[in-house]
């Protein structure tokens, strides 16, 4: 069997944003399916074992599908746990990799069964650190960036030609703006170190870059390429670049033609992708939400967007590349319920509303979220106590 779809995600691959994709995926899929996240990319990591733990969860949670992590942090030595993980990988109709570091998972690949097993599978979906690898070259992001090497490419696993016919070198989180002042678009280099090293590519090779939050669907069987999620797809030859946005339809030729995509279609996701990419962004959104309703004296939309938040915390969960902005999330929510705590006295209603919502963490085992919700009560000076009958609260003195 050949791949059929080869889907390269520019970032977001385990946040809302990504939900639609990843199930449209798996419905072009035979079901049951079967799916495998290989865990290469943040093997390093000594987290590794929580990422794959909040990844398959994502996927069971958010898209309803059962994932299976296929361990391959280093390249195993003869013997039963290597012959099952390429058992579980020549037979899995989907696979899945993504955050970490890719010449990480370049050393680890190279020279084993691992790359015609990607090209075996149905559906590869490739996001972040793993796509980075799919083209002749690849970025060393972590080196660069990070460690101040000199920009280079290393060689990669050139499947992208391999399954669609062109030679290319694919970059994710090309739209990516974490530096604020200074440049950190296409994965982190910037336009300088971009253009030094486009110089050394050979004259035909494409660079495909797709924004955060959102995927390239090459469909391999029909020869399109579709763009979905919140941005677009870059296709840039020697200096020169052709944007398509989310929506676009192009041949799976990508010839970089001169004006807009071929054969303009609706996008492959229902809906218009919400535009906030970050459980931070989310979170800041429903601040002045919050600060709008409790200035309206409007006490049922204060709890309507902690409540929103919570379970936007709840869902942005997954997110390995979220850093600080869980932490910055709860402590705008802590801050809300703290502002409304000092009306608990004429706001009995709202005190019931978050106590079912502690009361809603708690059997949900998000015992952090609910302690957090406790907390902040007794910072607005209302006492929250557990009893065989349910919880209790009281005013303190």
């Amino acid at each position: 069997m050949m791949t059929r779809l080869l889907v390269i995600m520019g970032s977001g691959e385990t946040t809302p944003t990504m939900i639609k994709p990843h199930r449209q995926i798996f419905e072009s899929l035979p079901d049951p399916g079967r799916a495998v996240l290989l865990d290469t990319p943040y093997g390093f990591q000594l987290n590794a074992d929580e990422i794959s733990a909040r990844t398959a969860g994502y996927f069971a949670q958010s898209v309803g599908r059962q994932v299976n992590v296929v361990s391959w942090r280093t390249e195993p030595p003869p013997g039963l746990e290597r012959e099952r993980a390429l058992t579980a990988l020549r037979e899995a109709d989907w696979i899945f990799a993504g955050p970490g570091s890719p010449t990480y998972a370049l050393r680890n690949w190279v020279g084993t069964e691992l790359p015609s097993l990607m090209t075996s599978a149905d559906a590869l979906v490739f996001a972040s650190a793993a796509a980075l690898t799919l083209g002749s070259h690849t970025i060393p992001v972590y080196e660069i960036y990070k460690a101040g090497l000199d920009p280079r490419w290393e060689p990669g696993l050139n499947l992208f030609e391999e399954l669609t016919g062109v030679p290319a070198v694919v970059i994710p989180h090309y739209d990516n703006a974490e530096g604020g002042h200074h440049d950190t678009r296409f994965c982190y280099l910037g336009e300088p170190r971009l253009s030094y090293l486009e110089q050394s590519l050979p004259p035909d090779t494409l660079i495909v870059g797709v924004d955060e939050h959102t995927a390239l669907i090459c469909d391999l069987s029909a020869r399109t390429a579709t763009v979905v999620g919140n941005g677009g797809l870059t296709l840039r030859r020697m200096g020169s670049s052709v944007r398509y946005e989310s929506g676009s339809v192009l041949p799976l030729t990508l010839d970089a033609p001169t004006g807009g995509a071929v054969d303009p279609l609706p996008p492959v996701v229902e809906e218009q992708v919400p535009a906030l990419t970050s459980v931070r962004a989310v979170a800041d959104q429903l601040e002045e939400k919050f600060k709008a309703a409790l200035t309206a004296s409007d006490l049922d939309g204060c709890v309507a967007s902690i409540l929103e938040l919570e379970q936007s915390i709840t869902d942005w969960t997954a997110d390995t590349l979220a850093s600080s902005d869980a932490d910055h999330a709860r402590g705008i929510l802590r801050g809300m319920v703290v502002r409304l705590g000092t009306l608990a006295g004429t706001a009995v209603p709202f005190v019931e509303a978050l106590i079912g919502l502690r009361e809603k963490a708690r059997q949900e085992r998000d015992f952090a979220a609910a302690d957090h919700v406790r907390d902040a009560l007794a910072a607005g000076g209302i006492e929250v106590r557990d009893t065989t009958s349910g919880p209790e609260w009281s005013l303190q003195a």
